[in-house]
């Protein structure tokens, strides 16, 4: 059985986004001129009454600078040194179905993280910013096509294919229409 994106998690990042909005002391406005989040769509996440998207994910952790895999491990649970296959987070972004297991979670001493994720065909993401600037990121990609731009410039990939980059500006990760794609993402803190 397989940990889904449950009304659970989904009021655990809720209240992870709001704290970490009260830790900075900023407004639902501050925080939406950060981040470029109306401020209704942040006051109904906040409440849990929407499901957070990868995107909008991405811009409050850019105004937070959390990287997501790190927000994404305050709202999990603690650290195990052993995780099976159905005890790995799993995340799927409402709009898109993006899927995203933590396989290797991020824990207290350890630099490193393995994220799998699933991107169906025909999508797309853009971010503007990165969410933390200057992570190293190794992107495996394990089966399908994956169009990955960093700053202007991008790499087509297939399946075997490893892009080492740290992400410092605008990025897009896209899909053909005819083809999804499943990789691994090995990030360095």
């Amino acid at each position: 059985m397989e940990i889904d994106a449950t009304d659970a998690i989904d009021r655990r990042i809720a209240r992870r986004l709001k704290a970490l909005r009260a830790e900075r002391g900023w407004s639902l406005d501050e925080l939406a001129r950060l981040s470029k989040v109306s401020r209704s769509t942040l006051s109904r996440l906040e409440n849990a009454e929407v499901s957070p998207t990868a995107a909008v994910l991405a811009r409050l952790c850019a105004a937070f600078d959390v990287a997501l895999s790190r927000l994404m491990h305050l709202v999990e649970d603690d650290f195990a040194p052993y995780l099976c296959r159905r005890d790995q987070p799993l995340w799927t972004d409402p709009e898109t179905g993006f899927r995203r297991r933590s396989v290797s979670p991020p824990a207290p001493g350890f630099a490193g993280e393995v994220l799998e994720c699933e991107l169906k065909p025909g999508t797309r993401f853009t971010y503007e910013n990165p969410p933390r600037r200057g992570m190293e990121h190794h992107l495996l990609l394990l089966s399908g096509k994956l169009a990955v731009t960093l700053e202007g410039h991008m790499h087509e990939l297939r399946p075997g294919d490893c892009l080492r980059y740290r992400l410092h500006g605008a990025s897009a990760i896209a899909t053909p229409k005819d083809s999804p794609a499943r990789y691994l993402i090995f990030l360095v803190q």
